[in-house]
C-alpha cells in the first residue's frame, strides 16, 4: 500500500515533512521555527504542568510520566508522615503564637478589639491577643501632648478674642494633656488634636468675654489659666474623651499690633494718672490727720481750761462759804483779818516805803535802809 510505506506507524522516520505522529507534531509546536532542526523550547503551559508536578510530588503524590524527566514511567514521590505533618502544625504554632504575643511599653496601654469590638485594655508588659479574633492598637498614655492656641498656631489673628469691656486682646497659651482612658480616648474622638483646640480656645474665649481687659494684663493671668483648665476638662469630660488635661500655660496677653503703641501711651497714662492720684491722696491724708491732731489738742486745751476754771470758781466759793461761817461766829475778827489779808496781798506786789509818824513832831525816819533792794533779794532767793 502506497500510504503505508512508512512502516505501520504511518510515515518513515526519515520523512519530516509528509510523516505523521510525533514528527509531524513537532514540526507545528510553536516552540519551533518551520525549517530549522534546532532543539525546542518550552512554552507556558509546559512549564506550569512541570510545577504542577513536581508540587504533586513534594506532597506525597504519584509522578507519573511527567515525574521523569523523559517521562519514563516513574515510581510514587515521598509521601506526607506524621514527623512532617508535627514540623508544619509546630510552624504554624509558632507563627500564630508570633502573630498574638505583642509587649506594651511602659508608657502606654493596648486596647483589644475582638472582631472589631472593644474587648479589654492591655497593661505595659507582654500581652496575649489571639490572632486572627483579637487585634490589639497600642497608645501612649503618659506621653504629655501640647496643643497651641494663639499667634503661633493657626495665623496672626487667631488669638483675637473680646472682652468684657468692648477691647480686643491677643491671647496666646498651650494645652498640656495625656489620656487617662485610651479605650474612650479611641473610640469616642474622631480627631483629639483639633477636638481639644476647639474646646479650649471656646472655652478661653467664654472666660476672657466676662473678664476686663486691665485684670487680663495684668494680675488674673493665673486665674484665667485655672479657670480654663477646669471649663476645658468639664466640657472634655461630657464628650467621655478619655482625655486629662494636665496644665494650661498663659504665655501672653496683649493688645493687637496695629494698636499696640497707643495702648502703651494709654498705659503709661494711666499709670502716670495712678501715681498722681496716690501723691494727692498721702497730701490729703497728711493734711487731715494734722487738722484732726491740732483739733483734738484744742480740745484737750478747752477742756482742761474748763477743769482749771470749774475747780478754781469751786475752791473760791468753798472757801468764801467758810469764811462766812467764820464772819456769822466773829465779824469784827473775821472782818480785821480780811482787811489785812488783803492789804497784805495787794501791798505785796508795790515798791514803797511807809512811815510812821511817832506823834512827837518827829519824822521817826530810821537810816536808811535798802528796804526794796533787800525785799528784791529776798524774793529772788526764795525763788
Amino acid at each position: 500500500m502506497a500510504g503505508n510505506n512508512g512502516g505501520p506507524w504511518g510515515g518513515s522516520g526519515n520523512n519530516s515533512g509528509n510523516g505523521g505522529g510525533d514528527d509531524n507534531r513537532g514540526n507545528n509546536d510553536p516552540g519551533r521555527r518551520p525549517g530549522q532542526n534546532d532543539p525546542q523550547i518550552p512554552d507556558v503551559d509546559e512549564l506550569v504542568k512541570k510545577g504542577q508536578e513536581q508540587l504533586r510530588v513534594l506532597l506525597g503524590g504519584g509522578g507519573g510520566k511527567s515525574g521523569r524527566p523523559n517521562g519514563t514511567g516513574g515510581g510514587e514521590g515521598p509521601k506526607l508522615t506524621r514527623g512532617t505533618i508535627g514540623l508544619i502544625a509546630v510552624a504554624a504554632l509558632g507563627l500564630w503564637g508570633y502573630a498574638s504575643f505583642y509587649t506594651v511599653p511602659a508608657q502606654s496601654k493596648s486596647v483589644e478589639l475582638f472582631l472589631g469590638k472593644y474587648s479589654a485594655t492591655g497593661e505595659p508588659g507582654l500581652n496575649f491577643a489571639p490572632w486572627p479574633l483579637v487585634s490589639a492598637e497600642v497608645i501612649p498614655v503618659s506621653v504629655e501632648q501640647t496643643e497651641e492656641i494663639g499667634a503661633g498656631s493657626r495665623g496672626a489673628d487667631s488669638g483675637l478674642m473680646l472682652t468684657g469691656d468692648e477691647n480686643i486682646v491677643d491671647i496666646d497659651f498651650q494645652v498640656v494633656w495625656n489620656i487617662n482612658d485610651p479605650a474612650k480616648y479611641l473610640f469616642n474622638l474622631r480627631d483629639p488634636q483639633q477636638t481639644i483646640q476647639a474646646v479650649s480656645e471656646s472655652a478661653m474665649r467664654e472666660i476672657i468675654a466676662q473678664s476686663e481687659l486691665a485684670p487680663i494684663l495684668n494680675r488674673d493671668r493665673g486665674i484665667i489659666a485655672d479657670n480654663l483648665k477646669q471649663l476645658t476638662q468639664s466640657t472634655l469630660d461630657s464628650y467621655d474623651s478619655g482625655v486629662n488635661i494636665i496644665r494650661v500655660n498663659f504665655d501672653g496677653a496683649d493688645p493687637p499690633e496695629p494698636v499696640k503703641d497707643a495702648f502703651r501711651d494709654v498705659q503709661s497714662a494711666g499709670q502716670e494718672r495712678d501715681r498722681l492720684e496716690k501723691q494727692a491722696d498721702a497730701y490729703a491724708n497728711r493734711v487731715v490727720a494734722g487738722a484732726r491732731g491740732e483739733a483734738a489738742q484744742v480740745l484737750e486745751e478747752a477742756e482742761g481750761y474748763r477743769a482749771r476754771v470749774v475747780n478754781e470758781a469751786e475752791g473760791e466759793a468753798s472757801r468764801f462759804t467758810a469764811v462766812l461761817t467764820e464772819y456769822a461766829k466773829a465779824p469784827e475778827v473775821t472782818r480785821k483779818r480780811l482787811y489785812l489779808e488783803t492789804m497784805e496781798e495787794v501791798l505785796g506786789r508795790v515798791d514803797k516805803v511807809i512811815l510812821d509818824d511817832n506823834g512827837e513832831g518827829g519824822s521817826g525816819v530810821v537810816p536808811y535802809l535798802p528796804l526794796n533792794e533787800l525785799r528784791r533779794s529776798t524774793d529772788g532767793g526764795s525763788n
